[in-house]
C-alpha cells in the first residue's frame, strides 16, 4: 500500500448524499483482475451518457487533471461491501475523500487500501465546497494541501481546516501498512513464541507433520 504522508492537487464537489458502490464502480466493471486498475471506471453511469459520452456537466468531466480529493455529503460508500469501490477511486488518482458521514464497511476498506476519510461539519465542509469550486473557476487559485500527520487541509485563500483520525489508522496510513503488515512487525516475537509454544507442548503437534 502506497504511503500515505502529504498530497497535493485539485479537489471536486459531488453535491449528494448517499453515494453508493454501484455508483462508485458498477457491478458489470468488476470481473476484471485489480492490475487492470478500476480508474476508468469510477463513477462510469454518472460520467458517461448512453451513447458512452462524457456528460460536459459531470464534476469530474470538467477538470483538467484528475483530482486528489473528492467532497460529498452524507452516507457516502453506502450499499454493497464491495472494496473494488476503493479501488476505483484511489486508482483515479483520488487519495481523499471528505463527507458528512460515510458507511462503516466503505471507511474500513478504505483505510486498508491507502484511501483517507475525513468526515467533516457541515460548516467546514461548506468552506471546502466553496474554495474547490472557486478554484475550479480559476487556474490561479492555489491548489489544496492533505497533511496527514498534522492532520490538516490547506490552500492559498483557504483557512485552514482540522481533522480527526483513528491514532492506529494515522500510523498505518504513514508508514504504508496494512492491518497484515503491521501484525507483520512483531514476525520475531511470534516466530519465538511459536518455537516456546511447540518446544514445551510437543503433543499439540501432528505426528506426520
Amino acid at each position: 500500500m502506497q504511503p500515505f504522508t502529504t498530497v497535493t492537487g485539485p479537489g471536486v464537489v459531488l453535491d449528494r448524499d448517499n453515494i453508493d458502490t454501484d455508483q462508485l464502480i458498477p457491478a458489470r466493471f468488476m470481473k476484471r483482475s485489480r492490475t487492470e486498475g478500476y480508474g476508468d471506471q469510477l463513477l462510469r453511469d454518472l460520467r458517461f451518457d448512453e451513447d458512452g459520452e462524457p456528460d460536459p456537466a459531470f464534476p469530474l468531466n470538467r477538470l483538467a487533471e484528475p483530482p486528489v480529493l473528492m467532497v460529498a455529503g452524507k452516507n457516502f460508500g453506502c450499499g454493497s461491501s464491495r472494496e473494488a469501490a476503493v479501488y476505483a477511486l484511489v486508482d483515479h488518482g483520488i487519495r481523499v475523500v471528505v463527507a458528512a458521514s460515510f458507511a462503516d464497511i466503505f471507511r474500513g476498506n478504505a483505510g486498508k487500501n491507502g484511501l483517507l476519510t475525513i468526515a467533516l461539519g457541515d460548516a467546514e465542509r461548506a468552506r471546502l465546497v466553496r474554495f474547490v469550486e472557486r478554484e475550479r473557476a480559476s487556474a490561479e487559485l492555489g491548489r489544496l494541501t492533505i497533511d496527514l500527520e498534522t492532520q490538516t487541509i490547506a490552500g492559498e485563500g483557504l483557512e485552514t481546516i482540522e481533522f480527526d483520525i483513528d491514532a492506529g489508522l494515522k500510523r498505518r496510513l504513514l508508514l504504508g501498512l496494512d492491518e497484515l503488515s503491521e501484525t507483520l512487525e512483531d514476525e520475531p516475537m511470534i516466530t519465538a513464541f511459536e518455537t516456546r509454544h511447540f518446544a514445551e507442548r510437543p503433543w499439540v503437534v501432528p505426528a506426520n507433520r
